[in-house]
């Protein structure tokens, strides 16, 4: 489900600091266009 592997990114984020959207792709066997997808998502809650 989405909103559950939102909050792992951020918290794989806080704990590593520098992670790729290939390696977070591999870790959640999701494409990299959908970490991007997601990393945008979470770019833009924190616009708001």
């Amino acid at each position: 489900m989405q909103i559950h592997r939102l909050f792992e990114i951020v918290y794989i984020l806080l704990e590593k600091k520098n992670v790729t959207a290939k390696e977070l792709a591999e870790h959640f066997e999701v494409s990299t266009r959908t970490i991007y997808r997601d990393v945008e998502i979470l770019a833009e809650a924190e616009r708001r």
